[in-house]
């Protein structure tokens, strides 16, 4: 069986000005047009709510395509500071983060408010990032697998099946978010393959063989090769390595070796 498809997706988080971000996107819509990783692969880069018009028209039709780093899980309202799926396509981004740790950790962000915004996003048509993860403590504890299990189990049970085309699972160990550690590779992929196998436990072997499951934790241009290498793993979730459009579509290239 074929491996599935690299997605390489770039989180910007907290980060960046309007004119950077749209520097930032043009250097990247330049060197990913002039590499063969088109259409191999898929590029995302996910700017801040406030500068996703200007990187978006930066962008034009990508690569890399647009994408945010957060969705309510409410139609539309009366909930002041939130995003709808609907303002989202109209600026054309197609691709929504959803479950990151920051917001899970970081803003006590519930599962079942997870899980709606999952939904919301997957009925609106965008293609959704559905990040897990253990912390330290977990990990050493010995419940990095259960807390996977849970996650996505919690996130991922009962819905339909054609939903997961639209769907890339994110590894992110919380312990490695943001702080230059890396999980071995080997770690990684046995991560991997623990989610791999809950999905297959919930559906079938064959979803759960052709859902991408990508890692993200401190994945750099030095160290994408390795981890891409191993074929539990189909690519990335970026964080600060994204900002720089050398490192990024360094990155993009060592996943589009996947498929070459």
């Amino acid at each position: 069986m074929p491996l599935p498809r690299p997605f390489v997706g770039g989180n910007w988080k907290m980060n960046l000005r309007l004119a950077s971000a749209v520097e930032l996107a043009e250097d990247l819509h330049a060197a990913l047009s002039s590499q063969p990783t088109e259409p191999a692969i898929d590029a995302v880069v996910f700017p801040p709510f406030p500068y996703l018009q200007g990187v978006g028209r930066a962008l034009g039709h990508g690569p890399p395509a647009l994408g945010a780093q957060d969705l309510s899980a409410h139609e539309d309202g009366a909930f002041t500071g939130q995003v709808s799926a609907a303002m989202l396509d109209d600026l054309d981004a197609r691709w929504v983060i959803v479950g990151h740790s920051e917001r899970r950790h970081g803003l006590a962000e519930p599962q079942s408010v997870i899980r709606a915004k999952l939904i919301r996003g997957l009925e609106a048509d965008l293609k959704v990032v559905f990040c897990v993860g253990e912390t330290l403590a977990e990990r050493e504890g010995g419940h990095a697998e259960r807390t996977l299990v849970h996650q996505v189990r919690s996130g991922l049970e009962g819905l339909e099946a054609a939903w997961f085309r639209s769907i890339v699972v994110a590894y992110e160990p919380v312990w490695a978010i943001g702080t230059g550690r890396t999980a071995h590779p080997d770690d990684a992929a046995e991560a991997h393959r623990w989610i791999r196998q809950t999905l297959g436990d919930l559906y079938d072997s064959g979803l759960a063989a052709a859902t991408r499951v990508v890692y993200g934790g401190s994945v750099t241009a030095a160290n994408a090769a390795e981890l891409f290498s191993r074929p539990e793993i189909d690519g990335g979730l970026v964080g600060g390595a994204s900002l720089k459009a050398e490192s990024f579509a360094a990155i993009c290239r060592a996943a589009a070796t996947r498929v070459s």
